[in-house]
C-alpha cells in the first residue's frame, strides 16, 4: 500500500485494522474475566481512546458504566511534558473499581497524572486498559493491567490517535516515514 500524506508528513499503513480488531476483542474477553463482578466505572480519556474504547465496549458484556475524560500532553509530534486537564471527572469514584480507558501508554505521563487524580478521588481499585503501549518510551513506574498491542517507539496515527488533529479516523494504524 502507497504511503498516506498528512499535513507535511508521510505514513505508512503498520497496523491492519483486522489486527486491531482482534486485539481489541482480545482486551474486553480479558475484562469480562477479571471484573464480572466488580461493576466497573471505564474512564474513557478523550480524545485518542474514542475509537478503542467504542470497540472494547461492544466486547465488555458485564454489569458496568462509561464516562469521559479529556487530557492533553502532545503538540505536533512530540510530547510536551505537561498535561492539561480539559474535561474533568464528572461521576464520583469512591469506593469504585476503575478502569481507566487509554489510546497509548508512552512516557506514562498523563497515566501517572490520571492514577494519582482517582486515588485522591478514593477510587477502591483502579486499572488501566491501553490500546497501544510503547515499552521502550515509558519513564514512569506504572502498571498497565491490559494492553492490546506494544509497538516501537515511533510517531503513529489511526484508530484514533492523531497528528495535529488528522488522521483520527483512519481504521488502520500508520507510522511516520517523512
Amino acid at each position: 500500500m502507497n504511503p498516506i500524506q498528512i499535513k507535511d508528513k508521510k505514513f505508512a499503513l503498520s497496523i491492519p485494522d483486522v489486527e486491531i480488531q482482534k486485539a481489541v476483542r482480545e482486551v474486553g474477553e480479558a475484562i469480562n474475566r477479571d471484573l464480572a463482578d466488580k461493576n466497573p466505572l471505564f474512564i474513557c480519556v478523550l480524545n485518542g481512546a474514542f475509537m478503542f474504547a467504542g470497540d472494547l465496549m461492544k466486547t465488555v458484556n458485564i454489569p458496568c458504566e462509561i464516562t469521559f475524560i479529556k487530557l492533553s500532553s502532545y503538540n505536533g509530534l512530540y510530547s510536551t511534558g505537561a498535561v492539561k486537564e480539559m474535561i474533568g471527572l464528572n461521576e464520583s469514584v469512591v469506593g469504585r473499581n476503575v478502569v481507566v480507558v487509554e489510546d497509548i501508554v508512552d512516557t506514562g505521563l498523563t497515566m501517572e497524572r490520571i492514577l494519582e487524580s482517582l486515588r485522591a478521588k478514593g477510587a477502591s481499585e483502579i486499572k488501566i486498559a491501553t490500546f497501544l503501549q510503547k515499552p521502550d518510551a515509558l519513564q514512569r513506574d506504572i502498571t498497565v493491567d491490559y494492553v492490546a498491542m506494544r509497538i516501537p517507539n515511533d510517531f503513529i496515527v489511526g484508530y484514533g490517535l492523531d497528528y495535529d488533529g488528522y488522521g483520527r479516523n483512519l481504521k488502520d494504524i500508520y507510522t511516520v516515514v517523512d
